[in-house]
């Protein structure tokens, strides 16, 4: 088996110490240019691939960012929203040739342990926070353990590190705006889990349109996200006396469920019932009818993501002394427009 190149070989190589070797390769000042290129242009040469555990000690920089996710490890794999989301983290993380560290955890404190055990022992440069809570205990923990992090949502009064979120009050508006036009009076929202900040700015926007239009009523339910949870709240709806004409879902899973239920109980699709989803995916486009939906761009969402938590992960590593606060501010994405597709039709009179 091939010896792996060291720090030594290459100093030998190149008739300086390992030391110098270790400024060129990590970018740090001590050596002249000419030095440096001579160094990197060996160490290309020779094949050097850097120890990452022994680089993350020598620049204190574990070249890798963390996510700890409150959410069954099969909900994650099932739902679009993540892998979009994480993939579009990868692309930029990758370009920077970070690495991600994804776990899942139980309860709040477990996360909150992840989140200290990962800044105590260097295994992580700055964290993603994700499914902010209106009430979130987590936000000051991360701020006062001066782990730089990126909130996935928002807006959050009075955060102490930046957030990058959606607008959700006008897409809702814009949805119930959309029904009522088709002639929809009884309109009902599967929405998402209670607690959530995003949920809470949905139901108070839903809340107010409704109050603004003259519809028979406007009903939510919430749920857990999942596909089971959608279905048992679609027949529950749809067995009631009066039922809705439409049904909002606020997540993509959620609503391909609720399609197959009304296909169970016999109804035409859209001319019994019309179904609206919260996040277009391909399972969306890949019913039939197709769904009509909310459309962002979940990777981009995420590219955003990580770049504002590179930014910050850099500025950490540059300031002398290090600060253990990091920059607030917001940065507001492109809010979800409404893609009409063949679940949406009049309201029968």
């Amino acid at each position: 088996m091939t010896r792996r190149v060291t720090i030594a070989d290459i100093a030998a190589a190149a008739g300086v110490s390992k030391g110098a070797v270790s400024y060129a390769l990590n970018g740090r000042p001590g050596v002249s240019e000419t030095t440096r290129t001579k160094i990197l242009a060996i160490a290309a040469e020779m094949g050097f691939v850097p120890n990452r555990a022994a680089r993350s000690l020598s620049v204190s920089s574990a070249q890798a960012v963390g996510i700890a996710l409150r959410r069954s490890a099969r909900t994650i794999g099932i739902e679009p929203y993540f892998m979009e989301l994480i993939s579009g983290i990868e692309a930029t993380l990758s370009a920077g040739s970070f690495g991600l560290t994804l776990q899942i955890v139980g309860t709040v404190e477990e996360e909150l342990e992840v989140y200290r055990r990962w800044w105590a022992e260097r295994r992580v440069d700055g964290v993603f926070l994700c499914d902010i809570g209106t009430s979130d205990q987590r936000l000051d923990f991360i701020a006062d353990l001066g782990l730089p992090a990126v909130a996935v949502g928002g807006p959050i009064e009075g955060a102490r590190f930046p957030a990058v979120w959606h607008d959700d009050v006008e897409p809702s508006r814009d949805i119930l705006e959309y029904l009522y036009t088709l002639g929809h009076r009884r309109v009902a929202r599967v929405a998402g889990i209670p607690g959530l900040l995003h949920t809470a700015i949905r139901d108070k926007a839903y809340d107010d349109t409704a109050a603004d239009l003259a519809f028979e009523s406007v009903t939510t339910v919430h749920s857990d996200y999942t596909g089971e949870q959608g279905a048992q709240i679609t027949r529950r709806l749809l067995s009631s006396a009066k039922r809705p004409t439409a049904i909002v879902y606020d997540n993509d899973v959620m609503a391909v469920a609720g399609l197959g239920v009304a296909h169970e109980l016999g109804l035409e699709i859209p001319e019994q019932l019309s179904l609206v989803a919260w996040d277009d995916s391909q399972l969306c486009r890949l019913t039939h009818p197709a769904l009509t939906s909310l459309t962002r761009d979940i990777p981009a969402y995420g590219a955003k993501c990580a770049e504002v938590l590179m930014s910050l992960i850099g500025a950490a590593t540059e300031t002398a002394p290090k600060s253990t606060e990091t920059r607030a501010f917001s940065v507001q994405c492109k809010p979800a427009q409404l893609s009409p597709r063949g679940s949406t039709g009049p309201a029968q009179t």
